[in-house]
């Protein structure tokens, strides 16, 4: 594999870095607790997920979500993530097929509409547990058309997202997503840390050697026996990804991908939100050393 230096390849127009959550990891609360907790957390970014119960079933009240910005001023930054629980744009069955595709153009519909700065896509997946095929491949590409022609009518960042290792996956390795990012030269890259780590701390840098420059959002949680998208813990692992990300000069967000059902029991909010609050701490240390 042909090493490329981040340090050249990354743009810096990015200055600042925002450091937000899932929206997820307050799966039960309403919008407005969500806003309120990562404020209370430290956090001046949101990751909102479009399948976030309250916004989801109750089909999808964007109002909701804008005068939670409006009174939540120091949440600066949101992006958008696409649904992706029970969709797969480049599953077998056409009607599957379809109306992900239809929900991953409205998410950047909804994106625009919510101010956000980044709409993160998943890549789909072959629906066998086999390695993709020519046809699974013609799926992505419709899918990507598809996204590239709303992508250009709307100011909002589309970044695709790197998966975990699994034999059905479309894009789960570094050289993979250069070459989709090479094909498509408007599409950008979230880098989803505990994906890459379920391979190896290599590959997660690897990722950031080949695609840095078009890097526009991270997923930042931890990788362990199996279990991911772990609290940071001020992991020395995350330390090095973090430590790599910021002499690469990125400035964009590092929104925390944390899945509480991997906490061991579960945890009232104000438990949660001090999770958040230690691992802000740490990534600020690792990010904007003295």
């Amino acid at each position: 594999m042909k090493e490329i230096l981040c340090t050249k390849r990354l743009s810096i127009s990015i200055i600042m870095t925002a450091y937000g959550v899932s929206s997820m990891f307050f799966h039960e609360y309403t919008s407005e607790e969500i806003f309120s907790f990562a404020a209370q957390a430290g956090l001046d970014g949101i990751e909102y997920w479009l399948e976030t119960p309250h916004f989801w079933l109750r089909n999808l009240p964007a109002d909701e979500v804008l005068a939670c910005r409006r009174s939540h001023p120091e949440i600066a930054t949101l992006t958008v993530h696409t649904p992706v629980l029970d969709l797969n744009p480049c599953s077998i069955n056409p009607d599957v097929a379809e109306i992900s595709v239809a929900y991953a153009v409205r998410s950047l519909e909804m994106a625009q509409m919510l101010g956000a700065s980044v709409l993160t896509v998943h890549p789909g997946r072959r629906t066998a547990k086999r390695p993709p095929g020519e046809a699974d491949r013609a799926r992505f590409d419709y899918y990507i058309g598809a996204l590239r022609e709303a992508a250009f009518k709307d100011t909002v960042t589309v970044a695709i997202e790197n998966m975990e290792p699994a034999v059905n996956s479309l894009i789960c390795t570094p050289e993979r997503m250069r070459d989709v990012l090479d094909s498509e030269p408007w599409l950008k890259f979230t880098l989803d840390t505990s994906h890459a780590l379920a391979a190896s701390e290599e590959i997660v840098m690897q990722y950031i050697d080949l695609c840095a420059e078009r890097l526009a959002n991270v997923h930042i949680s931890r990788a362990e026996n199996g279990r991911l998208h772990l609290p940071l813990d001020r992991s020395p692992v995350i330390a090095r990804i973090l430590t790599k990300l910021r002499d690469c000069h990125y400035r964009g967000g590092l929104m925390l991908e944390i899945d509480d059902l991997n906490l061991g029991k579960p945890l009232p909010a104000q438990e949660k939100c001090a999770i958040l609050a230690k691992d802000t701490a740490f990534m600020r240390e690792c990010m904007e050393p003295d």
